[in-house]
Formats: C-alpha cells, structure tokens, sequence
C-alpha cells in the first residue's frame, strides 16, 4: 500500500467514534459464510452447527497464519 494510502486510512480511522459499527457489516458476512459452507442446506441443529461454524472460522485464520508465516519465510530468504 502506498504511504498515501496510508495516511488516508489512518485519516478516515482516526475520525471514526464507533469503529465496531463501522465494521460490522463486514463480520455478519464473514460469519454468514462460514455458515453457509458448514451448513448449506440449513439441517444441522443449532448447537451442531455452532460447532461447524466455529471448526470453519478456525480454518480459515489457520489459513490465513500459514501464507503470514509462509510470505515471511520467503522475504527473509530474499534477503
């Protein structure tokens, strides 16, 4: 991201006074997805498809630490 970028996303953070607010659109949908792939025909229980939610989320930020630590792995070998 180019540091104007930068300076304009600090700007707009900075006057934001509900920053939950701001985001919540973005986590009801994450969360809507990872309920649609544990469940996508709606039959799970309740209780069953919390689990499988929960089971998708932590899938999906252990993805997302592994290409973390994998792109890091690669910038220190460039080096």
């Amino acid at each position: 991201m180019s540091i104007h970028h930068q300076i304009a996303a600090h700007e707009s953070w900075a006057k934001t006074t509900d920053r939950a607010a701001r985001t919540r659109a973005a986590r009801q949908g994450l969360e809507a997805k990872f309920e649609r792939e544990a469940d996508p025909d709606g039959v799970m229980s309740p209780a069953d498809r919390a689990k499988a939610v929960a089971n998708a989320r932590s899938a999906y930020y252990l993805r997302l630490a592994r290409s973390s630590a994998e792109a890091r792995r690669q910038r220190m070998s460039t080096k």
